[in-house]
């Protein structure tokens, strides 16, 4: 998981005013549907007439001057981002019920070796070198990150659930312009670890540190309005209507925490929650960045 504060330039920031949301009286919005009333755009087209070089220069201004209005709301705000799963290859780590990793004993020892001393630290180096400057953390530091049992525990062994945050360890990480990159390992109050759903940890956080955004990257499109049809993804959607979908069956499996973990993380204050496909090339710039987003959008 990372947190990250979006520090843009002023000037470039005074050249457009804040574009207003505007809200559709349905619950959901497929991706079929009309132009995305997500955010207003703006576009600026090249005609075949005007010479490669202008053209070029004209389809970076249709790409800044849609993206202006984004960097705008984004501007000093913190944005959560959840990855995982790339440390869950092999076939013990993936056994799940209802969505959630079952962790035996030796299963919890294996996980915190590979997601806080490799995982954590490879996401680590790869942000310094691409310029940024991370800070590697789990939920055992500072008190990050208090877990408790799983009601399943019988079943899901040592995953647990998160019983409290105290983001004071991240509020000067953050101010600093650092970037925190947490694995979500955790302890209870007599020191048993705990494997804790990265999804279910992003939300509590994104509530904590007063997020703008949280983004869940996974590996498929977002919801489907049909499991069983990749081209019916749902691409804005409200509580109620996520919540229907859910007691309709439209949304079982590992897609229930996510959105349980959004919704949760809406009701405590985080503006939007969005689960998009982390395989497209530049999805989270296309989520943040562009009036079409990719992926689903959950609003409050």
């Amino acid at each position: 998981m990372l947190l990250t504060k979006l520090h843009l330039s002023s000037s470039l920031l005074a050249s457009k005013p804040l574009s207003n949301s505007t809200s559709s009286p349905n619950h959901v919005k497929s991706i079929a549907a009309s132009p995305s009333s997500r955010h207003r755009r703006l576009r600026i087209s090249a005609t075949s007439a005007i010479d490669s070089p202008a053209a070029t220069a004209l389809s970076r201004v249709d790409v800044l001057s849609e993206a202006l209005p984004f960097i705008q709301r984004f501007k000093g705000k913190t944005v959560v981002v959840k990855y995982g799963g790339a440390a869950m290859k092999s076939p013990e780590l993936q056994a799940s019920a209802t969505g959630l990793r079952v962790t035996d004993a030796l299963t919890m020892e294996v996980v915190e070796m590979v997601l806080v001393g490799k995982v954590n630290k490879n996401l680590v180096s790869l942000i310094n070198l691409a310029g940024g400057t991370a800070v590697g953390l789990c939920g055992k530091d500072a008190r990050l990150i208090t877990a408790r049992p799983s009601p399943n525990a019988a079943a899901l062994g040592f995953v647990g659930e998160v019983a409290r945050v105290d983001a004071t360890v991240l509020h000067p990480i953050i101010a600093s312009g650092h970037i925190p990159v947490i694995a979500t390992v955790a302890a209870d109050e007599t020191g048993q670890a705990y494997n804790i759903n990265a999804d279910t940890a992003a939300g509590e956080i994104a509530a904590a540190v007063g997020a703008e955004k949280l983004l869940l990257l996974t590996d498929v499109s977002g919801i489907l309005a049909d499991r069983n049809d990749p081209g019916s993804l749902v691409k804005e959607i409200d509580i109620a209507g996520v919540r229907q979908m859910v007691s309709d069956g439209q949304v079982a499996g590992g897609m229930i925490p996510k959105v349980e973990c959004c919704v949760r993380a809406l009701a405590q204050g985080v503006h939007t929650a969005s689960i998009i496909d982390g395989r497209v090339p530049h999805s989270l710039l296309l989520e943040i960045l562009t009036d079409e987003g990719t992926g689903t959008m959950i609003t409050g």
